[in-house]
């Protein structure tokens, strides 16, 4: 089974801003994989759905963003040794908005969801889908990520997300490297 996982944070408050990215790149990959309807699992949102890879389920988990990892462990105890592989896909500031990055394992480079991620698994060694957000100009990053996406900015965002949800089914079929190779360094 495939583990999908989205970052953001609860709450219609928070829906459309940057820091919930990961959440609205799950979105649009559970219509394109025709996903069941979301279900509270324990801390998280749960779908599921069959693609060519087999089982695949899309987790968010639901608690704010710093505690992230909490949740998703809960779900990979669940299913124990029935998770093949796992991917994380969550905002980057470090990346404009626009891009998208496959990365294979790693620091954080800051993000919280992911400290808090790595810290619970005692691993960084998972994959990552990088949904770049742009670096603010004199707003301090943390007020950054909670602001919505400016309606300037939706178009690429949309197209942004269609990417990002065509390229987590690439991976699934062929696996991290053929996926950086081919996604990273395009953007729309």
């Amino acid at each position: 089974m495939k583990l999908i996982v989205g970052l953001g944070n609860p709450g219609t408050a928070y829906a459309r801003s940057r820091h919930n990215a990961g959440f609205m790149l799950l979105d649009n990959l559970a219509k394109l994989l025709n996903a069941d309807k979301e279900k509270k699992q324990g801390r998280a949102l749960v779908s599921a759905a069959l693609s060519g890879a087999g089982k695949v389920l899309l987790v968010k988990p639901q608690s704010y963003m710093n505690l992230s990892g909490d949740p998703l462990w809960e779900i990979i105890n669940f299913y124990k040794d029935r998770i093949d592989d796992m991917i994380i896909a969550h905002d980057d500031m470090d990346l404009p908005l626009g891009k998208l990055r496959f990365k294979s394992h790693g620091g954080a480079g800051g993000h919280k969801g992911l400290l808090s991620i790595t810290g619970r698994l005692g691993s960084d060694e998972y994959d990552r889908l990088k949904i770049g957000i742009g670096r603010p100009q004199g707003i301090a990053p943390e007020v950054y990520v909670l602001q919505n996406f400016p309606a300037e900015e939706k178009a690429a965002l949309e197209k942004t997300l269609d990417l990002g949800a065509k390229a987590i089914l690439y991976w699934m079929e062929e696996g991290i490297l053929k996926s950086m190779n081919k996604y990273n360094g395009i953007s729309e």
